[in-house]
């Protein structure tokens, strides 16, 4: 039996844009559009969405760092990345980002009818995320409601990966496989370095949020 759902597509390539959403809407879902990074922002962040369909190679911004910043912002619906990448570093590069699920171009759309009612049933857990700091991935940059500062890709996927989980405490491994490609070796020191400058830039734009480092685990919002 198939389940109604309210899906988000971000997709820029027109063909495939119109055959998902003609293909969903036809299957008896509700379709939120979105055409690049930043309508997808605006589109899914505070909307209620059983699942989201995510193109990665978006002509502003990359698609899984889009994914970064909507789960820094509280927007934990499931994930389905639609993307040309199939290589198996950039799918494991897919779901160290927080993807559900990962399907590779071209594409059998049955088939992804049928993987986004399974993700239809993951009901998430409502968390509003960390109140007062956004993170943008078109520009690489964190702010609050008086500043701004801008990171560097790798301080930027580091900083989302312990932001999307505020209170919880994040593995070093997790923030690892987060900001820097599969099978990188990462010493403790490098971390801890890119830790201490993300501390100075949210000192900086007198974030209402801090960095706190767990002993011997990882890394915690507070």
């Amino acid at each position: 039996m198939t389940t109604a759902l309210r899906i988000g597509v971000c997709e820029d390539h027109e063909p495939i844009r119109r055959l998902l959403v003609r293909g969903l809407r036809g299957a008896g879902h509700e379709v939120v559009v979105a055409h690049d990074g930043g309508e997808a922002l605006r589109q899914f962040t505070d909307a209620t969405l059983d699942a989201i369909v995510m193109d990665i190679g978006l002509p502003d911004a990359d698609g899984r760092d889009v994914v970064r910043a909507l789960k820094s912002a509280g927007q934990l619906t499931p994930v389905l990345f639609l993307t040309a990448l199939g290589a198996t570093h950039e799918k494991l590069e897919g779901f160290a980002v927080g993807a559900d699920d990962y399907v590779v171009k071209p594409f059998e759309l049955s088939e992804v009818l049928a993987r986004l009612q399974v993700l239809g049933r993951r009901a998430p857990v409502a968390d509003p995320g960390p109140v007062g700091l956004v993170l943008d991935p078109l520009t690489h940059a964190v702010r609050t409601e008086s500043a701004e500062v801008l990171l560097t890709p790798t301080e930027f996927r580091m900083l989302a990966a312990i932001t999307s989980r505020p209170g919880e405490v994040v593995r070093r491994h997790s923030v690892v496989a987060a900001a820097w490609p599969d099978g990188a070796i990462v010493s403790e020191n490098t971390v801890d370095s890119f830790v201490r400058r993300l501390r100075t830039k949210l000192e900086e734009i007198r974030s209402p949020v801090r960095i706190e480092t767990v002993r011997g685990v990882g890394f915690r919002l507070r």
